[in-house]
């Protein structure tokens, strides 16, 4: 396609050039075989007439033709290539220049008013008659002239005589002349049309390519052509469209791409409703039924003794109490997932948050046994929300008391870092197996279901660090260690 596009274009322009300079060259022919001629003859009468002025203006000077200025008269006649014969009333030769017999007989004749037969008067005015004689009496232009008779100072009869030379062989010896040089213009014009057709077409064939490209949505190809043409402002244009598709294509593909995470957010958000539905009915299901069980106990008077029903009404409120913590874990959980929880941030001592905390569970570490080294005295100002911040110290201090075997130890240290600090939160026992490790962060997930069903653990309180730590923008994360596991967050010194 593009090698059949290319030889047509510039076939085209060729030709094109060609036909236009053959034009050129046929009128020209045409006007010299139809016009020359007559274009010749005109020109001889203007000439003659011009002779005829200018040596007029030269006898007005003189009182007596004997003062004429015959060399200047001479030039005159030398100038046109006319002869002149000058005669008074007595017939009286007083200028002559040219072939002074031809001159004096046909001077005579014209005194006369006699005239050939195919004598024809051109144009006639008060001073002078112009017209065409042919003396040999045949067609033939070999004896023709242009005569311009009349008289200077109404006393002097005078005579311009102009030969006209044989035209019609002229006028083929210029036809021959020209139609050798319109051979050889053409020859010229053959090579100079395909290399302007080659160098026209070039641009076009560029054009056409980046157009193919612009098809196949590469959008990198530029017509870098500089000329202020039409062919430079299509280049410029085509630029201009490349850019503008390119942009278009690029927000259409970003709004596919945004659409496309709408939709699978959309589809996740429902296997997450479904998967909620689930572990929540799961989770609830069994406090709902010891709370059935033992109300029904109650209602049916099992145990008359006191203490049982005593033992009754703590289990119901117990299960009750760990509903409402879940429901209420749920709520939290939710609001920080759907970025409805508002975050306030503020400068505050972690130091004394994880002190508070540390204090507040320590009915928690006499319970398991557990000791825990937290060594931290100066201040430690950090910027985020010191509500949530405590929630985030609370989960993980709570889930090293439950977990920690072996010693039974939980340590909590403070590691600064540039323009952050990190928090992380030590305790010894079993690690946690390397595929559990990205699924600890997953609602109702549970490394040890039977571990966590002994003290009530729903669950949900290492996704409301997630959430927490997302909400801030920082890192979190949990890796093994040789005894133990190891939970870290970080939070900004600085503000950013």
């Amino acid at each position: 396609m593009k090698h059949k596009l290319q030889f047509s274009i510039r076939l085209k322009l060729t030709l094109m050039l060609l036909i236009f300079t053959s034009g050129i060259c046929l009128v020209f022919i045409l006007m010299n075989r139809f016009f020359m001629k007559d274009y010749y003859v005109s020109n001889k009468k203007e000439n003659l007439v011009r002779a005829y002025e200018e040596i007029d203006k030269i006898v007005e000077k003189s009182d007596t033709l004997y003062e004429y200025d015959t060399s200047k008269i001479i030039t005159v006649c030398e100038k046109y290539g006319a002869s002149l014969i000058v005669v008074d009333t007595s017939d009286s030769v007083q200028f002559l220049y040219g072939n002074g017999n031809a001159l004096r007989y046909r001077l005579r004749d014209i005194s006369f008013g006699i005239h050939p037969d195919d004598y024809k008067i051109l144009k006639k005015t008060s001073g002078y008659t112009l017209a065409s004689i042919n003396l040999d009496n045949t067609k033939s232009e070999s004896g023709a002239y242009l005569e311009l008779s009349g008289f200077f100072d109404q006393d002097k009869l005078f005579l311009f005589r102009m030969s006209v030379e044989n035209i019609t062989e002229s006028v083929s010896v210029s036809l021959n002349f020209f139609a050798q040089i319109s051979i050889m213009v053409l020859f010229i014009g053959i090579i100079v049309a395909f290399f302007v057709s080659r160098w026209f077409s070039k641009p076009i064939m560029k054009l056409a390519k980046i157009s193919k490209e612009m098809s196949n949505l590469n959008f990198n190809i530029k017509y870098d052509g500089h000329s202020d043409d039409e062919i430079g402002v299509l280049g410029n244009a085509m630029n201009e469209l490349s850019d503008k598709l390119e942009t278009t294509i690029i927000e259409l593909k970003q709004a596919n791409s945004d659409l496309k995470k709408d939709i699978e957010k959309k589809e996740e958000i429902d296997e997450m409703r479904k998967e909620f539905i689930s572990n929540v009915s799961h989770e609830l299901k069994t406090p709902i039924a010891l709370i059935q069980g033992y109300a029904e106990g109650l209602n049916e008077c099992i145990n008359d003794d006191a203490e049982s029903r005593e033992f009754y009404c703590s289990v119901i409120i117990d299960e009750a109490d760990k509903m409402n913590k879940m429901v209420k874990s749920l709520l939290s959980l939710t609001k920080l997932e759907f970025g409805n929880s508002d975050m306030e941030y503020e400068k505050f001592d972690l130091n004394m948050v994880i002190s508070g905390v540390i204090s507040s569970l320590g009915y928690m570490v006499e319970q398991y046994g557990v000791s825990v080294e937290y060594h931290q005295e100066s201040p430690i100002f950090v910027y985020a929300d010191e509500f949530k911040i405590e929630e985030v110290i609370t989960n993980y201090l709570t889930n090293a008391i439950h977990y920690a075997l072996g010693e039974k130890r939980v340590e909590v240290t403070i590691t600064p870092l540039e323009k952050k600090v990190r928090v992380t939160v030590f305790n010894t026992g079993n690690q946690i197996p390397e595929e559990s490790l990205e699924q600890v962060w997953v609602k109702f997930y549970k490394v040890d279901k039977a571990r966590t069903r002994e003290y009530g653990g729903s669950g949900i309180g290492l996704s409301i660090v997630q959430a927490i730590m997302k909400a801030h923008g920082n890192v979190y994360g949990v890796q093994n260690r040789e005894d133990g596991v190891e939970f870290y967050f970080e939070l900004d010194t600085e503000l950013i």
